[in-house]
Protein backbone atom coordinates (compact mmCIF):
# COMPACT_ATOMS: atom_id res chain seq x y z
CA UNK A 1 0.00 0.00 0.00
CA UNK A 2 1.03 3.44 -0.78
CA UNK A 3 0.01 7.07 -1.05
CA UNK A 4 -2.86 7.68 1.38
CA UNK A 5 -4.07 4.82 3.48
CA UNK A 6 -8.08 4.35 3.18
CA UNK A 7 -10.49 2.98 6.13
CA UNK A 8 -13.56 1.96 6.02
CA UNK A 9 -15.64 2.14 9.77
CA UNK A 10 -18.45 0.28 9.84
CA UNK A 11 -20.13 2.03 13.42
CA UNK A 12 -24.28 2.13 13.67
CA UNK A 13 -23.28 5.12 16.96
CA UNK A 14 -23.23 8.39 15.00
CA UNK A 15 -21.38 9.89 17.45
CA UNK A 16 -18.63 7.13 17.74
CA UNK A 17 -18.82 7.05 13.93
CA UNK A 18 -17.98 10.68 13.86
CA UNK A 19 -15.40 10.88 15.96
CA UNK A 20 -13.52 7.86 14.72
CA UNK A 21 -13.67 8.92 11.22
CA UNK A 22 -12.57 12.99 11.98
CA UNK A 23 -9.77 11.74 14.51
CA UNK A 24 -8.46 9.42 11.33
CA UNK A 25 -8.86 11.93 8.82
CA UNK A 26 -6.85 14.31 10.96
CA UNK A 27 -3.88 12.03 11.29
CA UNK A 28 -3.88 11.42 7.23
CA UNK A 29 -6.42 8.77 6.35
CA UNK A 30 -9.05 8.74 4.11
CA UNK A 31 -11.81 7.21 5.67
CA UNK A 32 -15.58 6.11 4.33
CA UNK A 33 -18.40 5.81 7.06
CA UNK A 34 -21.38 3.22 7.46
CA UNK A 35 -23.96 3.30 9.61
CA UNK A 36 -25.13 -0.04 9.05
CA UNK A 37 -23.84 -3.70 7.69
CA UNK A 38 -25.89 -3.94 4.53
CA UNK A 39 -24.52 -0.37 3.22
CA UNK A 40 -21.21 -1.55 4.16
CA UNK A 41 -21.42 -5.08 2.53
CA UNK A 42 -22.60 -2.89 -0.82
CA UNK A 43 -19.58 -0.85 -0.94
CA UNK A 44 -17.17 -3.50 0.36
CA UNK A 45 -17.74 -5.69 -2.64
CA UNK A 46 -17.49 -3.00 -5.22
CA UNK A 47 -13.81 -1.61 -3.68
CA UNK A 48 -11.84 -2.96 -0.52
CA UNK A 49 -10.09 -0.31 1.78
CA UNK A 50 -6.37 -0.86 3.58
CA UNK A 51 -8.09 -1.08 6.99
CA UNK A 52 -11.73 -2.19 7.68
CA UNK A 53 -13.17 -1.08 11.65
CA UNK A 54 -16.16 -2.52 11.90
CA UNK A 55 -18.81 -2.88 15.25
CA UNK A 56 -20.09 -5.98 16.08
CA UNK A 57 -23.31 -5.06 16.98
CA UNK A 58 -24.91 -3.24 13.81
CA UNK A 59 -28.14 -3.29 12.50
CA UNK A 60 -29.26 -4.96 9.35
CA UNK A 61 -26.33 -7.75 9.26
CA UNK A 62 -24.10 -8.41 12.28
CA UNK A 63 -20.46 -7.06 12.13
CA UNK A 64 -19.56 -10.61 12.77
CA UNK A 65 -21.47 -11.83 9.53
CA UNK A 66 -20.06 -8.87 8.23
CA UNK A 67 -16.31 -10.17 8.80
CA UNK A 68 -17.32 -13.33 7.84
CA UNK A 69 -17.70 -12.12 4.12
CA UNK A 70 -15.27 -9.90 3.84
CA UNK A 71 -12.64 -12.54 5.01
CA UNK A 72 -14.07 -14.91 2.98
CA UNK A 73 -13.14 -13.01 -0.03
CA UNK A 74 -10.09 -11.02 0.90
CA UNK A 75 -6.94 -10.99 3.51
CA UNK A 76 -7.94 -6.54 4.32
CA UNK A 77 -7.03 -6.04 8.19
CA UNK A 78 -10.02 -6.10 10.36
CA UNK A 79 -10.41 -4.28 13.46
CA UNK A 80 -13.59 -4.82 15.57
CA UNK A 81 -15.09 -2.35 18.09
CA UNK A 82 -17.62 -3.53 20.83
CA UNK A 83 -18.92 -3.02 23.92
CA UNK A 84 -18.39 -6.56 24.32
CA UNK A 85 -15.17 -6.56 26.11
CA UNK A 86 -14.84 -10.30 27.66
CA UNK A 87 -11.90 -12.79 27.01
CA UNK A 88 -14.78 -15.27 25.60
CA UNK A 89 -16.18 -12.32 22.95
CA UNK A 90 -12.43 -11.34 22.29
CA UNK A 91 -11.91 -15.07 21.22
CA UNK A 92 -14.95 -15.25 19.35
CA UNK A 93 -14.10 -12.48 17.02
CA UNK A 94 -10.89 -13.97 16.52
CA UNK A 95 -12.08 -17.37 15.44
CA UNK A 96 -14.06 -15.52 12.29
CA UNK A 97 -10.80 -13.78 10.76
CA UNK A 98 -10.57 -10.50 12.23
CA UNK A 99 -6.79 -9.02 13.15
CA UNK A 100 -7.30 -6.71 15.98
CA UNK A 101 -10.19 -6.24 19.02
CA UNK A 102 -10.91 -2.98 20.74
CA UNK A 103 -13.18 -2.44 23.51
CA UNK A 104 -14.85 0.63 24.18
CA UNK A 105 -14.45 2.69 25.87
CA UNK A 106 -11.21 3.16 23.99
CA UNK A 107 -9.05 5.99 23.38
CA UNK A 108 -8.53 7.81 20.05
CA UNK A 109 -4.73 7.66 20.39
CA UNK A 110 -4.42 3.99 20.68
CA UNK A 111 -7.24 3.56 17.92
CA UNK A 112 -4.63 5.82 15.44
CA UNK A 113 -1.66 3.18 17.08
CA UNK A 114 -3.70 -0.12 16.13
CA UNK A 115 -4.43 1.23 12.47
CA UNK A 116 -0.67 2.07 11.80
CA UNK A 117 0.15 -1.47 13.15
CA UNK A 118 -2.37 -3.35 10.47
CA UNK A 119 -1.30 -1.46 8.06
CA UNK A 120 2.29 -1.86 8.77
CA UNK A 121 1.92 -5.86 9.07
CA UNK A 122 -0.55 -5.91 6.16
CA UNK A 123 2.07 -4.13 4.07
CA UNK A 124 4.94 -6.13 5.13
CA UNK A 125 2.78 -9.44 3.93
CA UNK A 126 1.75 -7.95 0.34
CA UNK A 127 5.29 -7.70 0.18
CA UNK A 128 6.60 -11.04 0.76
CA UNK A 129 3.70 -12.32 -1.41
CA UNK A 130 4.51 -9.97 -4.22
CA UNK A 131 1.15 -8.48 -4.25
CA UNK A 132 0.13 -4.71 -4.82
CA UNK A 133 -3.57 -4.02 -3.35
CA UNK A 134 -5.14 -0.85 -4.52
CA UNK A 135 -8.93 -0.76 -3.83
CA UNK A 136 -10.71 -2.34 -6.42
CA UNK A 137 -7.21 -3.52 -8.01
CA UNK A 138 -4.89 -6.27 -7.40
CA UNK A 139 -1.46 -6.64 -8.65
CA UNK A 140 0.63 -10.03 -9.21
CA UNK A 141 4.00 -8.58 -9.46
CA UNK A 142 5.79 -11.98 -9.67
CA UNK A 143 3.20 -13.31 -12.25
CA UNK A 144 2.42 -9.68 -13.69
CA UNK A 145 -1.46 -10.54 -13.51
CA UNK A 146 -4.14 -8.28 -12.40
CA UNK A 147 -7.58 -8.01 -10.77
CA UNK A 148 -10.34 -5.66 -10.32
CA UNK A 149 -13.55 -6.36 -8.23
CA UNK A 150 -12.60 -9.75 -8.01
CA UNK A 151 -12.30 -10.47 -11.50
CA UNK A 152 -8.65 -11.32 -13.56
CA UNK A 153 -8.07 -9.13 -16.50
CA UNK A 154 -7.03 -10.26 -19.61
CA UNK A 155 -3.97 -7.56 -20.21
CA UNK A 156 -1.64 -7.00 -23.00
CA UNK A 157 2.34 -6.71 -21.48
CA UNK A 158 1.79 -3.10 -22.74
CA UNK A 159 -1.55 -2.48 -20.67
CA UNK A 160 -0.17 -4.31 -17.72
CA UNK A 161 2.68 -1.92 -17.50
CA UNK A 162 0.44 1.08 -17.78
CA UNK A 163 -2.32 -0.11 -15.45
CA UNK A 164 1.13 -0.65 -12.60
CA UNK A 165 2.22 2.93 -13.50
CA UNK A 166 -1.21 4.41 -12.59
CA UNK A 167 -1.59 2.21 -9.47
CA UNK A 168 1.43 3.51 -7.93
CA UNK A 169 0.65 7.20 -8.85
CA UNK A 170 -2.57 6.93 -7.92
CA UNK A 171 -4.62 10.01 -7.13
CA UNK A 172 -1.75 12.30 -9.36
CA UNK A 173 -2.53 14.40 -12.58
CA UNK A 174 -0.39 12.35 -14.91
CA UNK A 175 0.67 14.17 -18.02
CA UNK A 176 1.06 12.06 -21.99
CA UNK A 177 4.71 12.30 -21.75
CA UNK A 178 4.80 11.56 -18.72
CA UNK A 179 3.18 8.57 -19.19
CA UNK A 180 5.10 8.11 -22.46
CA UNK A 181 8.36 8.59 -20.97
CA UNK A 182 8.01 6.19 -17.18
CA UNK A 183 5.76 3.34 -19.41
CA UNK A 184 6.90 3.14 -23.28
CA UNK A 185 10.52 4.91 -22.02
CA UNK A 186 9.77 7.03 -24.83
CA UNK A 187 11.42 11.06 -25.08
CA UNK A 188 9.77 11.63 -28.35
CA UNK A 189 6.76 10.04 -29.28
CA UNK A 190 2.94 10.53 -30.31
CA UNK A 191 0.70 11.05 -27.52
CA UNK A 192 -2.03 9.42 -29.06
CA UNK A 193 -0.63 6.33 -28.23
CA UNK A 194 -1.02 7.09 -24.46
CA UNK A 195 -4.89 7.86 -25.95
CA UNK A 196 -5.69 4.80 -27.31
CA UNK A 197 -3.79 2.64 -24.99
CA UNK A 198 -6.10 4.78 -22.00
CA UNK A 199 -9.49 3.77 -24.53
CA UNK A 200 -8.42 0.18 -24.22
CA UNK A 201 -7.86 -0.44 -20.38
CA UNK A 202 -10.82 1.55 -19.21
CA UNK A 203 -13.04 -0.99 -21.31
CA UNK A 204 -11.29 -3.90 -19.04
CA UNK A 205 -11.26 -1.68 -15.85
CA UNK A 206 -14.70 -0.34 -15.81
CA UNK A 207 -18.05 -0.68 -15.40
CA UNK A 208 -19.23 1.25 -17.72
CA UNK A 209 -16.33 3.03 -20.32
CA UNK A 210 -18.70 5.84 -21.47
CA UNK A 211 -18.60 7.38 -17.56
CA UNK A 212 -14.92 5.89 -16.03
CA UNK A 213 -14.91 6.23 -12.31
CA UNK A 214 -11.08 4.80 -12.06
CA UNK A 215 -9.48 6.40 -15.27
CA UNK A 216 -10.26 9.93 -15.35
CA UNK A 217 -9.32 12.16 -18.28
CA UNK A 218 -7.53 15.33 -16.23
CA UNK A 219 -8.52 18.46 -18.79
CA UNK A 220 -5.14 20.42 -19.79
CA UNK A 221 -2.54 17.74 -18.27
CA UNK A 222 -3.84 13.79 -18.76
CA UNK A 223 -5.33 11.72 -16.71
CA UNK A 224 -5.74 10.72 -13.08
CA UNK A 225 -6.60 7.25 -11.56
CA UNK A 226 -8.36 6.55 -8.61
CA UNK A 227 -8.24 2.76 -7.45
CA UNK A 228 -11.60 3.10 -5.34
CA UNK A 229 -13.56 4.60 -8.18
CA UNK A 230 -14.31 7.73 -6.30
CA UNK A 231 -14.89 10.31 -9.26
Amino acid sequence: MEGVISVAVVEDDPTVREAVGEYLRAHGYAVSSFGDGVSARTALREAVPDVVIVDRMLPGISGDELCRELRAVSDVPIMVLTALGEVEDRIDGFAFGVDDYLAKPFSMRELSMRVAALVRRSQVAQASAGELRRGAFVIDLLRRRAWVRGQEMTLTGREYDLLLFLVRNEDRALGRDEILREVWGWTVGERSTVTVHVRRLREKIEEDPRDPRHLLTEWGVGYRFLARGDG
